[in-house]
């Protein structure tokens, strides 16, 4: 990767986008955004170097999100199958097709009505009111993990491996029925898989695609109660609603999905914080504004940039410009949540901002049909989190110069590597 321009292709030298420049990598926030402001739509590429349009601004975010016409399945477009742009990129990364499916064959993958059926499936779990019922669980894993970090103090501790990842998973894997022993094992393996690495993704999907087909024997032999034994019971009773490779893959989702964004939303939310003092004293004098701060925070500091792909599913203008049937879609989060167009004064952080009419006001959870299942879980141990922290900790401070903080080199997110504090 030598090109240092969001605008320069590193491996076709094409003009338009590309995510695995080191500017896009490095700085996503102002990279996007310099694009926002020169173009709605641009042509670019993806990861593995396959043509796309990217969407930059807010309002045509919202509508690649939320409007039918374009899909998550390439199947799902009339005509010739469109290219299949998901599995370019599982071929580069060294994924083998019968790993493959599980990642593009689930949930975040499918369009109505297999994707309806599959959210209906788990969808009772995450619903406000559960959630809420599970608020005293996830404030005793808070409780117990901070006393934990008090044993450690002044410290320093990596505040990402000793609290922003182990209340998320401990709160999924409990949920989904991951048994206490092996989250360690889903941690190490979410990792390599986010990494992108070819030298260990195939290796960590693997185990977890096998993890998971040996704890469903398990489960079945042994039912309990949590969702995977509930999604066993409606694939024994009724194998049309739901097949081996889906369960599979809703596991693997929900276990993925439910901690690694969670995990770096806190992560990037304390950092936000620590560099304003102003917001922290805010929260500090009125405790009633964390749950909108946490919307806040996931607008300025989600670590989530680029959603799924999508695909025009037939022709549409958007933007000013032509996409065809076919053409594989990126909306950008980041950009958006940073349009100026959609929020006043958008690169300041205020945790007093609300909410347009417009549902969370910004697009960090996506927007539409697959809109993101844990949102409402997420926000809630955001919350818990942030607040018991910095309550527990109030002379909690960074035990390095933030500009040394450690950024993983993703494309699409937003990822400390670490996150070493005094407490």
């Amino acid at each position: 990767m030598t090109a240092t321009n969001p605008m320069t292709s590193s491996t076709t030298g094409t003009a338009g986008p590309d995510p695995m420049s080191p500017e896009l990598i490095a700085d996503p926030c102002g990279g996007y955004g310099k694009l926002r402001e020169q173009a709605p739509v641009l042509r670019g590429q993806f990861m593995e170097g396959s043509p796309v349009w990217f969407v930059t601004r807010y309002e045509d975010v919202h509508t690649v999100l939320g409007d039918p016409r374009f899909v998550n399945d390439p199947a799902s477009v009339p005509g010739p199958v469109a290219v299949d742009i998901r599995r370019n990129v599982m071929e580069s990364m060294g994924v083998p097709p019968e790993l493959g499916e599980y990642l593009s064959g689930g949930i975040i993958d499918s369009d109505a009505p297999d994707h309806t059926r599959l959210r209906k499936l788990v969808s009772r779990t995450f619903t406000v009111r559960r959630v809420a019922d599970l608020r005293p669980r996830v404030e005793a894993i808070t409780a117990a993990l901070l006393d934990d970090l008090a044993a450690a103090a002044p410290g320093p501790v990596d505040l990402v491996e000793t609290f922003a990842y182990p209340l998320p998973i401990t709160v999924i894997c409990e949920l989904v029925g991951i048994p206490e022993a092996d989250r360690p094992a889903w941690h190490d393996w979410g990792r390599a898989l986010v990494s992108m690495n070819p030298k260990v993704l195939p290796d960590a999907l693997r185990a977890m695609v096998d993890h998971i087909h040996d704890l469903i024997r398990r489960r079945r032999a042994e039912p309990a109660d949590d969702l995977l034994s509930g999604l066993i019971r409606t694939h024994d009773e009724d194998g049309d609603r739901l097949s081996d490779a889906e369960m599979v893959s809703l596991v693997l989702t929900l276990v993925l999905a439910g901690h690694e964004t969670t995990a770096h939303l806190i992560a990037n939310a304390t950092v936000a914080l620590l560099a304003h003092p102003d917001q922290l004293d805010l929260l500090r004098r009125d405790p009633g504004l964390w749950p909108g701060a946490v919307n806040e925070l996931m607008r300025w500091c989600g670590p989530v940039h680029l959603v799924r792909l999508r695909y025009a599913a037939t022709d549409v203008e958007l933007g000013g410009v032509r996409i065809r049937a076919g053409d594989g879609v990126q909306a950008v989060l980041v950009s958006a949540n940073f349009d100026p167009r959609e929020y006043a004064d958008p690169d300041r952080l205020d945790v007093t901002r609300r909410p347009s009419s417009r549902g969370d006001g910004h697009v960090g959870f996506g927007h539409g049909a697959h809109y993101c299942l844990g949102a409402a879980l997420a926000r809630q141990e955001g919350e818990v989190a942030l607040h018991a922290l910095f309550e527990r900790f109030p002379n909690l401070s960074p035990a390095i110069d933030p500009v040394e903080l450690v950024w993983q080199q993703v494309p699409g997110a937003r990822r400390l590597a670490e996150l070493p504090v005094t407490v």
